[in-house]
């Protein structure tokens, strides 16, 4: 199995059964999906050297930052994909096991709470918001779907390179 294709087809895939979890829990929660148009704000302000906002709702917003978060959302999801890939290689690839996807995906939670949050104004680890346990609990969960996620997509990936 090809590495590029392979890691490009489970990142987007488990970053899509992420985005579909945030569908189903919104629906059966009413919790509001994340708004990727702040992400773009955020990543859209740092070439003018402006990496911390002490809230980026309040901030500026930028022509294209919709399409900007979106994008940033799908390659982080490829690049933490082929963070597994890298770190598990070939034999992973051709037999993908439930325990590294799930444990990558868990771990990349510090993603968000250690870089995003802090930087958007929500504090580390969602300190400063309304609700940090729940926030928390909530991103611990989606990012264990997209570990579950990585491991779907790469057996997907398996089998359509057996077939």
């Amino acid at each position: 199995m090809d590495y590029l294709p392979a890691t490009l087809f489970i990142g987007l895939g488990a970053t899509a059964v992420m985005d579909f979890w945030g569908l189903v829990r919104q629906r059966l929660f009413s919790i509001a999906p994340p708004n990727y148009a702040l992400v773009g704000r955020w990543v859209g302000h740092m070439p003018r050297g402006r990496f911390h906002h002490a809230a980026i709702a309040t901030a500026a917003p930028l022509r294209g930052e919709r399409a900007l978060g979106w994008a940033v959302h799908y390659l982080t999801g490829v690049a933490f994909a082929a963070l597994l890939v890298s770190l598990n290689g070939a034999a992973w690839l051709a037999q993908p096991s439930l325990g590294p996807a799930l444990a990558l995906g868990i771990a990349t939670v510090a993603a968000p709470f250690l870089l995003m949050q802090p930087g958007m104004g929500a504090g580390i680890a969602a300190s400063r918001t309304a609700r940090p346990a729940t926030a928390r609990l909530q991103s611990l969960i989606t990012h264990a779907v997209f570990g579950g996620g990585l491991f779907a997509a790469a057996k997907v990936a398996q089998l359509i390179a057996l077939s």
